[in-house]
């Protein structure tokens, strides 16, 4: 089995007697992208600062290519981690040029250093760049300067914070997958914090999903997304619809038909949760009442609210006669009925996830 790149076992944190990180377990791999995500305030960037070094843990270990690098006892200092930082504001030196600021945490002769900052600055883009200075350059073209000045001491592990928010959207997708594909060619193994869903689908390999300072669910992010561990996780990600519901012989019954709530005691109240994009309309019965077959499930009315066309899809909210709650659907292209028309929705049981409220 290899040698995870960086391993972080049982670590702990407190400031003023409030436990920000609490018992935050991971690994990462050579060339692996895992994504510390959660809401602010979770403590993403003190876990990362721990790692860095620029913090002191209460208790855990802290591992780099399976060498311990920091306990409570021991402690490797910053500079000595082989560990690569990445933040959002770039943290360029305004009175170095573009290659001093590469080559600045390089020891050794100046040829090999130029070779080394020639290398890096090719492979971002950014040679023609080499006697510039921070002012004179985009957000972007500093972003790719800083990335190449984390990795010209050639780090194990590259610690990245929020580093893509300062760019715009559409440079945004560009730099992201450029320094992704540099990081990979590096074998550097990666721990990205963001507070961004769709950052982390689209960059990591690995996701953690963390809240209240703990690790709640790990894994690939297919996995995430299709199986979250609780309400809250599967809100994470995208607007959800909750409706509610009583367990009885491991059934569900809802306005929408029946609901497998397998190992929930009778009695237990629960909530099924569905995203809108799997909240379809019948056509086929809009106006005409239900007449439901067993292969569609049970459709329920609801009234529209109001439609909004979103660029490539439709947003429809309804009231829903059977107990007056809204629930919101996405609709393919454009679609924007009245405010009060009557429509029969179905839901897609294959997507809902059903959790004990």
């Amino acid at each position: 089995m290899t040698t995870p790149r960086l391993e972080i076992r049982n670590i702990a944190k407190s400031f003023g007697g409030r436990r920000v990180v609490d018992d935050v377990s991971l690994n990462v791999q050579p060339g692996q992208v895992t994504c510390l995500l959660g809401p602010s305030g979770c403590g993403k960037s003190t876990t990362l600062r721990i790692i860095a070094g620029v913090e002191m843990q209460d208790t855990g270990t802290i591992h780099v290519d399976g060498q311990l690098v920091c306990d409570t006892v021991t402690r490797i200092p910053p500079e000595g981690r082989s560990i690569g930082l990445m933040f959002q504001d770039f943290a360029l030196f305004p009175h170095l040029s573009v290659a001093d600021n590469v080559g600045f945490g390089l020891t050794g002769g100046a040829r090999k250093n130029g070779a080394r900052i020639g290398e890096l600055l090719e492979r971002v883009g950014m040679s023609r760049f080499l006697n510039a200075f921070p002012h004179e350059l985009s957000g972007g073209e500093q972003q790719r300067v800083a990335l190449a000045r984390a990795l010209a001491p050639r780090p194990k592990i590259m610690l990245m914070d929020e580093p893509f928010s300062g760019l715009d959207d559409r440079l945004r997708d560009d730099i992201r997958d450029e320094t992704l594909a540099v990081l990979k060619e590096e074998g550097a193994g990666v721990l990205l914090v963001t507070h961004e869903p769709e950052e982390a689908m689209r960059m990591a390999d690995e996701i953690a999903l963390m809240r209240d300072g703990k690790i709640v669910q790990r894994g690939a992010p297919y996995h995430i997304y299709n199986a979250p561990v609780d309400k809250a996780a599967a809100g994470f990600f995208s607007d959800i619809n909750v409706i509610r519901g009583k367990v009885q012989g491991a059934l569900t019954d809802t306005p929408f038909g029946q609901f497998l709530a397998p190992g929930q005691p009778d009695g237990t109240q629960v909530d099924i949760v569905i995203r809108p994009q799997h909240l379809k309309i019948d056509f086929d019965r809009a106006g005409r009442g239900p007449n439901p077959t067993p292969s569609d499930g049970t459709p329920a009315r609801g009234l529209v609210q109001r439609a909004r066309f979103m660029g490539s899809e439709s947003l429809v909210e309804f009231k829903m006669d059977f107990d007056g709650s809204i629930l919101r659907a996405l609709i393919p292209s454009v679609f924007l009925p009245k405010a009060g028309t009557p429509l029969w929705i179905m839901i897609r049981r294959d997507r809902c996830f059903v959790f004990p409220r």
